[in-house]
């Protein structure tokens, strides 16, 4: 059974998009049968993995909203994992989707049948707490929470643990953090230490022991359309990137 798992933050910026693309293909160079589903209108997963948003055909606005099916809108990438791609259509699927049954509900119907067939379905949500993020956390079996270490990061968590709250009571009552990210991370700044005290604090063993640094590389890839695996794979974020995927799949064993 593949496991579901919505990266999600509220804030922008936090390397959230960098976090679903690099980590999709990291799970799929151990092996593992990966879809990356882009649930943000903005698309930058979907660039980010080589797949031209521009000439899309078909979308997951497209499928969400039951005009195409899984098949018709699935990419195979050369990274080797499939994408879900979004573009700025997607943006208009809030407004449409307030009228039909379900509407919370929409991807996890539109994956029901296929993730019998991915080890890991990674759900890239948009920074923003709105109808396509509940989808995305409907559907999840837990969700990656990709953070900076900064004061305001700390406030923003607060609420989206709240909203995991709700979603768990009314919608999705399986749905559990898989694990706070730490991204962007600067050793030397004394702020980013003391975060990073509080979140062990509060949280425990639900903090990855892997770290992303800032690393250039990791910045310039997307501009490729390549992931870092395939950009730089000697990078310092490739390597965390990979330590990363390790670390979920051993989590995800336990």
């Amino acid at each position: 059974m593949s496991r579901i798992i919505a990266i999600t933050n509220q804030k922008g910026g936090v390397g959230k998009t960098t976090t679903a693309v690099n980590l999709a293909a990291g799970l799929a160079q151990g092996g593992k049968r990966v879809l990356l589903v882009d649930l943000d209108p903005q698309g930058n997963a979907t660039m980010g993995c080589g797949v031209d948003k521009h000439a899309l055909s078909r979308s997951v606005y497209h499928l969400l909203l039951g005009h195409a099916s899984f098949d018709d809108v699935c990419v195979a990438t050369e990274h080797e994992f499939s994408v879900l791609p979004a573009n700025r259509e997607l943006g208009g699927a809030e407004v449409e989707l307030i009228e039909l049954e379900h509407r919370e509900l929409r991807l996890r119907e539109a994956l029901a049948a296929a993730r019998q067939h991915y080890d890991f379905i990674l759900i890239d949500c948009p920074p923003a707490l709105n109808l396509l993020t509940v989808n995305g956390l409907a559907a999840a079996d837990g969700v990656i929470i990709p953070m900076q270490c900064e004061y305001y990061a700390l406030e923003g968590l607060t609420d989206l643990v709240n909203t995991l709250r709700k979603v768990r009571q009314a919608l999705n009552p399986k749905i559990e953090i898989d694990g706070l990210l730490r991204t962007l991370y600067d050793p030397r700044s004394t702020l980013a230490q003391q975060v990073v005290a509080q979140l062990s604090q509060h949280f425990g063993d639900k903090v990855f022991h892997t770290v992303i640094p800032r690393n250039i590389r990791l910045a310039e890839a997307p501009s490729f359309g390549r992931p870092i695996f395939s950009y730089d794979k000697s990078s310092r974020g490739a390597l965390a990137y990979q330590e990363l995927a390790t670390e979920l799949i051993q989590r995800i064993k336990r």
